[in-house]
């Protein structure tokens, strides 16, 4: 017998779902597409040929189904890291805890988790409407902090390369974990490839200026202008980094691909967000369904 979880750290609801997700272990497929907006939810399962389960609980929307004989669930998580705690975990709980028992099951199962996401660049030659598959998430949110985690080699020395570039100081303690590489391998044509920054904030945390000042007003420019080898920062956004995280923590595949609509060093934004969502929409159930 393994150490039972107790009712006040893993919640189930009284039908039988994942407290935050809503989602029963049955209910989920084991390649996971998590998206942020809600509203995507449909945007994505419209191209399943067949829908099984739908649920939705505050900001988390799910629908499970299939394209062909894949079988997929697409996943809203809302906004922010934080959300993704609960989302990963959630997610790893459906498939590697028993319900009925409360206990961590003797086999482990590894799902595949892809985001697909919007981004702006850090790199003018990384154009709107291109598509970007993260080869790191570099976190600047302090999520995985709070978990026991240990970094390889080319991790250690991409984060030492990083703070020796920045200086940040003490008051951020950024972490960085590289994307599945079973998944990633299959995402390089039509794909630009690049560490993907996540910031725990959408105006001060991604430097810009309304009505108040900035801790670190260059720091967007020291992630432009980050190289280490071949690797450089290609985008930002607010979830990537706690997926590869978490996910690499509890032995799952990650991966986050997002569309370019800013380039914050050209200043340009896309003129038809909705066509080139539509585009990696398509472009990687494509790929998923045929792994």
């Amino acid at each position: 017998m393994g150490s039972r979880i107790a009712e006040s750290e893993l919640i189930i609801n009284e039908r039988g779902g994942v407290y935050h997700l809503d989602i029963r272990p049955e209910e989920l497929a084991d390649t996971v597409i998590t998206v942020g907006d809600p509203d995507r939810v449909g945007l994505i399962s419209q191209h399943f040929d067949s829908i099984e389960f739908k649920n939705a609980h505050r900001e988390f929307v799910s629908h499970t189904g299939y394209i062909g004989k894949k079988r997929l669930t697409v996943l809203s998580s809302g906004i922010g890291p934080d959300n993704i705690d609960i989302v990963l975990n959630e997610l790893d709980a459906l498939v590697n805890i028993d319900f009925a028992t409360r206990e961590i099951k003797p086999q482990l199962k590894s799902l595949q988790i892809l985001r697909i996401g919007t981004s702006g660049a850090l790199q003018e030659d990384f154009p709107v409407d291109s598509f970007v598959a993260g080869t790191h998430g570099l976190g600047l949110d302090n999520v995985l902090n709070f978990y026991r985690h240990e970094t390889n080699e080319q991790e250690n020395e991409l984060m030492n390369a990083f703070l020796s570039h920045t200086g940040l100081d003490n008051r951020l303690t950024p972490y960085i974990s590289m994307a599945g590489p079973s998944l990633l391998k299959n995402f390089v044509e039509g794909y630009h490839q690049g560490i993907t920054v996540t910031c725990p904030g959408f105006f001060g945390p991604q430097g810009r200026v309304l009505r108040l000042g900035l801790s670190y007003p260059t720091l967007i420019d020291q992630l432009t202008t980050f190289s280490y080898g071949s690797y450089r920062i290609s985008n930002f956004e607010m979830e990537t980094s706690a997926i590869y995280g978490l996910g690499k923590l509890l032995g799952h595949q990650c991966l986050s691909v997002n569309a370019i609509i800013a380039n914050r060093i050209s200043k340009t934004f896309t003129k038809n967000a909705p066509a080139t969502m539509e585009k990696l929409i398509t472009k990687t159930l494509e790929i998923l369904s045929q792994i």
